[in-house]
């Protein structure tokens, strides 16, 4: 198709989608021989937690009713040397797995309903030691 313009109905130029020409020079054309060094691994986990050292501590699993109008919430507390990011990401993967809400409320991750089992199978993923403390 080298040479053949293509028309639409309106009479207006059309680039040809088959891969048959080029758009013309490429900005980024000679950076596959400019020896530099290779990108990260294309297997790595990218917006997930990062791995995490095996043992990062005890944390309590509570099951708490008191003060919240007879509804259950699953309260995990005692959090050593993380920061409220990490614990926002957290109690965002536990609201998904276990599809309900939460909250991070004063160094505490607070999950809607009784999840203590979930709870506990994502910490122990993140690296952390969960006990179930209370009733």
């Amino acid at each position: 198709m080298s040479g053949i313009k293509i028309l639409n109905m309106s009479g207006k130029n059309r680039i040809p989608t088959d891969g048959s020409q080029s758009f013309g020079h490429n900005p980024f054309g000679g950076l596959s021989d400019a020896n530099l060094p290779a990108g990260p691994d294309a297997t790595a986990q990218s917006t997930s937690i990062r791995k995490q050292p095996k043992n990062r501590g005890r944390v309590d699993i509570l099951r708490q009713t008191a003060h919240r109008g007879g509804k259950t919430v699953t309260v995990v507390t005692n959090f050593m040397g993380i920061g409220l990011p990490e614990k926002e990401l957290l109690a965002k993967k536990m609201q998904k797995v276990c599809g309900t809400g939460g909250t991070v409320k004063e160094g505490r991750i607070e999950i809607q309903g009784d999840r203590r089992e979930e709870v506990a199978r994502i910490l122990t993923e993140a690296g952390f030691r969960p006990v179930f403390a209370g009733g």
